[in-house]
């Protein structure tokens, strides 16, 4: 029999990794990572009023809605198989002050929206996010005093809007205003109420990112900001500061663990999953959405092949679900493969 080994055959030492790339089949049967409808979080923004649909000129496609919307929204993703919502709330200016009172109302906006979706559709997951910055009239996650956000205080009062939104019906409650204390002084709350089992999802490393613009139009904090969240949100620089934040998280009782951004924190995530082990999730922002949103509107990008890519790179880095503005659209195209 003629030999017909090729000089690439002993370069390789007869290993050729294109075997298993030569057909749909082989590809499919050796794919180390998938993403399903499983792995989608939907974040939507509430607007008081009712019969509501506003769309956000710098997130086309994402619409802030009234609560009566928000529950067929919450019906559609309950439908394709999505396991839960995060609200954010897009409050009236007049109820804004400089500490986020309203947030300790019992009948605000964010936890009317939680209780008509979670009646209306209690087999959907309800995430709460308990930062001040929708309450605030300075736009920051905490309370200001002093040109200074205090801490403790600001731990205070998150404790007690988070036993609110438990009340109110809240599955999981994710602080995301990034104070020293936090998640311990959560969990202390919840359980003394008699929450043991509302879940946190703690914003472990919320970077001082540029990727939030989009999303500070939705909740119309972004004209209110003074100064920058920088004493408070991580350096984009620092991932082992990183770690060590989300470790004290670990530490205070959080039950999983969020990155955000998450396309430029890809290293955060996959360290985070290694060293904790807790489930692991992303929150693809307002700024990520956007960037894909706008290029595949000039024909720049193919847009659903660069939205599926992203998602999936989350998965490889070791997330066990993505926060996405994506997942409905995300959701019928899983839908009908």
């Amino acid at each position: 029999m003629q030999d017909k080994t090729h000089l690439v055959d002993d370069i390789t030492g007869h290993r050729r990794m294109r075997r298993n790339r030569k057909a749909d089949w082989t590809r499919r049967l050796v794919r180390e990572n998938q993403l399903t409808v499983d792995d989608l979080i939907w974040p939507i923004f509430i607007v008081p009023g009712s019969g509501i649909i506003d769309p956000i000129p710098a997130m086309p496609g994402v619409n802030r809605m009234s609560i009566d919307k928000a529950v067929e929204a919450a019906r559609e993703a309950a439908g394709l198989g999505i396991p839960a919502l995060a609200t954010f709330p897009n409050i009236e200016m007049e109820l804004r002050d400089e500490t986020g009172s309203n947030s300790l109302e019992a009948n605000n906006l964010i936890n009317q929206a939680t209780a008509a979706i979670k009646k209306a559709v209690p087999e959907i997951g309800v995430i709460t996010d308990v930062a001040l910055d929708p309450f605030t009239s300075h736009g920051h996650d905490g309370i200001l005093r002093g040109g200074e956000i205090v801490n403790d205080e600001t731990v205070d009062q998150v404790s007690r809007a988070a036993v609110m939104q438990a009340d109110a019906g809240a599955d999981i409650i994710a602080p995301s205003e990034m104070m020293d204390g936090r998640i311990g002084a959560i969990r202390r709350a919840l359980d003394a109420a008699g929450h043991q089992s509302v879940g946190i999802m703690s914003y472990a490393t919320k970077f001082a990112s540029a990727f939030y613009g989009p999303y500070r139009e939705a909740i119309s904090t972004g004209g209110l900001l003074k100064g920058d969240k920088k004493t408070y949100y991580i350096d984009p620089a620092n991932g082992t500061e990183a770690i060590r934040d989300a470790a004290l998280d670990v530490e205070e009782g959080a039950d999983m663990l969020m990155v955000k951004p998450g396309l430029p924190y890809l290293d955060i995530c996959w360290r985070m999953k290694e060293a904790f082990g807790l489930p692991t999730f992303a929150y693809q922002v307002s700024g990520e959405y956007t960037q894909i949103k706008a290029a595949a509107m000039n024909g720049w990008i193919d847009g659903e092949r660069a939205m599926l890519e992203t998602l999936l790179s989350f998965k490889r880095a070791g997330c066990d679900g993505v926060l996405t503005y994506f997942a409905v659209e995300v959701a019928k195209i899983l839908a009908k493969r």
